[in-house]
């Protein structure tokens, strides 16, 4: 039979309660119930005995492991072991979101990681940190599913940047969690990326017309104020075709990004070689340039110093690649490239396409692009020649001892 516990007021209750008066637990935790710490009482029958044993405790749950222990042995005589009550763990330190962010692009500048994946991280970050604030937050563990759904949903990049924002947050937050930073992570895993957003992007290259086309264009921008000047440390000037044409060239030999480019330190020009990365195995990647293309690179860089496009005093780089974006989109206006939407990224494509139409193994565009000879094969097989003279030799072998189908039609009649 389950014991019962009773507070059996003193003379002297806080409370003021009459001498002897007793009251329950449940009574004490209603509401406006005054409380005091008088000693809590147990009774009942063990072994046959009815008793009433005072606890010596003054806290409810204190009493319960009193009456706990006492059921445990049977019985009124003896000593009732309690064990002692284990603190309560104290609860792990809260880390700001600033500070939190801060360790998580430490540790990915410590795996080092290509410096587009950390531009992507850096960007992601510090739209994170804007959103924070605009809602108040400090701390890491005040974002919840909700805040994150907004977060995701006000975006305006298009559908397949949304997709790769979405894993970029899931991984930011996995580490959080791993880290034990948080609990637990608010990306709700019904959160999904826009419909198409997996898809394979169509990676269209310039044609050579095209390309010719562009070029021509920039002999267009000559002239139009609304492009404004550039300057920076080292000078400044007014913006010409002949800038949008060093980019360009810059991009089309190379297979750079367009951050990269921006980025383009003369440094990484060695004579007529320019230093693309450093591979896994710890060797250099370079490229080729013809001598033309590297005197006007030198030309640019005595005008505009050891980083050539780097034409605005503004540090940020996503600014600065926006304005070479949005120079580009006036002569992709002014050129003939046909319906296809024309963007920087696909000077990176025609690099590949220029050598694969000129027999260049896929393994060695794979290494100048920093891409798996599997991701070149997937996205540029249509000009990838080898692939299609292998197919070639494939189906003559499979038919060269099969018989004409003319001499099986005479067989039929």
């Amino acid at each position: 039979m389950a014991l019962n516990l009773y507070r059996r007021h003193r003379q002297d209750c806080e409370a003021e309660r009459p001498l002897y008066s007793a009251t329950g637990e449940f009574t004490e935790r209603q509401r406006g119930f005054k409380k005091c710490a008088c000693t809590i009482f147990v009774s009942g029958t063990l072994a046959g005995r009815f008793r009433r044993q005072r606890t010596g405790k003054t806290t409810w749950d204190d009493a319960r492991a009193f009456a706990t222990a006492l059921e445990a042995i049977g019985s009124w005589d003896g000593e009732p072991i309690v064990a002692a009550a284990q603190p309560e763990a104290a609860p792990p330190p809260r880390i700001t979101v600033a500070d939190a962010i801060k360790v998580f692009l430490s540790n990915r500048e410590a795996s080092n990681l290509a410096p587009a994946s950390l531009r992507k991280y850096g960007v992601l970050t510090r739209k994170l940190q804007a959103f924070a604030d605009s809602r108040g937050y400090m701390m890491l563990d005040q974002f919840t599913v909700t805040d994150i759904d907004v977060f995701y949903s006000t975006s305006k990049l298009g559908i397949r940047s949304r997709a790769k924002m979405l894993e970029a947050i899931r991984s930011l937050f996995r580490f959080f969690v791993n880290r034990e930073f948080i609990a637990k992570s608010p990306v709700s895993a019904d959160l999904k990326p826009p419909i198409g957003g997996n898809r394979m992007a169509n990676k269209m290259p310039f044609t050579d017309e095209q390309l010719a086309d562009i070029i021509k264009a920039c002999d267009q921008i000559n002239g139009y104020k609304k492009d404004g000047r550039w300057g920076n440390r080292h000078g400044s000037g007014e913006l010409t075709g002949e800038d949008l044409k060093d980019f360009i060239w810059l991009m089309t030999y190379t297979g750079l990004r367009i951050s990269d480019v921006v980025l383009f330190d003369m440094e990484r020009l060695h004579g007529n070689e320019v230093f693309l990365r450093t591979k896994k195995n710890g060797g250099e990647v370079f490229t080729y340039i013809p001598d033309w293309l590297r005197d006007r690179l030198q030309a640019r860089a005595q005008r505009c110093g050891k980083q050539p496009f780097m034409t605005s005093r503004s540090p940020r780089l996503d600014g600065m690649t926006d304005i070479w974006r949005q120079r580009l989109a006036k002569v992709f206006e002014l050129a003939d490239i046909g319906t296809e939407r024309a963007t920087p990224h696909r000077f990176r494509h025609t690099f590949a396409r220029i050598l694969l139409e000129k027999g260049v193994p896929v393994a060695a565009v794979a290494d100048l692009m920093g891409d798996t000879e599997q991701v070149v094969r997937q996205h540029y097989s249509r000009w990838c020649g080898e692939r299609q003279a292998a197919l070639t030799k494939i189906l003559k072998d499979a038919f060269s001892d099969k018989p004409k189908l003319a001499v099986l039609q005479s067989r039929r009649g």
